[in-house]
């Protein structure tokens, strides 16, 4: 995958389907990675075939991007930056943005930094706890650190900390990350977000929060239920898609 350098950091990404085309940049979750969170689960295959150019990237601590292990590198603003140096590496001056799960609140500072950068937002993965936060997740980094999988604190912790031995991650990086990219979002800033927005939530995720209630803070947006689905199986889920799609459609 080709890379870019933002502020010093060596950030990798992917540019497919028509150049001419209406751009959507896609921003992956918390320990995941633009293969498995766009490409495995079909999105890219969905988006370019629906006649988009998608944009993506692995964002720094993940993927192919370079490994940080200090803290103060991973704050939302600071990796909505990157996102933003990409559209403009690419000349890219007004583009779609979904994210997913952290994805999602990089999207949302992202939206409030460049307002007219952004044409429409999709949050998947994360809804009201964008505001009033996703409870303690202290024992993912305690995880993330620990010398085995088996010495996490709880199933949830377990879960991300196999995820990422799975992944080969850097976990010192992932540790990092977590600790300082959870930063909440006030109702005003959600308020001040105008940008059409839609807002997709499994209705078996116990992480992410109401869609409905963070739809109801925003001028433009509305909710969308993927049923019978948790945080991780809502990611590529046919609702999913079929929601998106008919979300953007209606923005042309």
């Amino acid at each position: 995958m080709p890379k870019f350098d933002n502020l010093g950091v060596t950030l990798s990404f992917m540019d497919e389907g028509d150049p001419a085309a209406d751009p959507i940049l896609l921003i992956h979750g918390f320990a995941s990675s633009m293969a498995v969170n766009w490409v495995g689960p079909g999105w890219v295959k969905t988006l370019t075939g629906a006649g988009y150019r998608v944009i993506a990237l692995d964002n720094r601590g993940h993927g192919d991007s370079e490994k940080l292990h200090d803290p103060d590198a991973y704050t939302p603003e600071i990796m909505a930056g990157d996102s933003l140096a990409l559209l403009r590496y690419l000349e890219i001056g007004q583009a779609h943005v979904m994210g997913y799960s952290m994805g999602a609140r990089i999207s949302a500072f992202l939206a409030l930094a460049a307002p007219g950068t952004v044409r429409s937002l999709i949050f998947g993965g994360l809804g009201i706890g964008m505001v009033e936060g996703l409870g303690s997740w202290e024992g993912i980094e305690a995880a993330l650190l620990a010398d085995s999988a088996n010495d996490a604190a709880d199933a949830r912790s377990r879960a991300f900390r196999v995820f990422a031995d799975q992944t080969g991650s850097d976990r010192i990086a992932l540790a990092a990350c977590i600790r300082t990219s959870r930063k909440k979002l006030t109702p005003e800033q959600m308020g001040s977000i105008a940008a059409p927005t839609l807002v997709s939530v499994g209705t078996k995720d116990d992480i992410a929060g109401s869609p409905h209630e963070l739809a109801r803070l925003m001028p433009d947006a509305r909710a969308l239920d993927i049923e019978g689905r948790d945080h991780m199986l809502a990611v590529g889920d046919r609702m999913f898609k079929a929601g998106a799609l008919e979300f953007l459609d209606a923005l042309q």
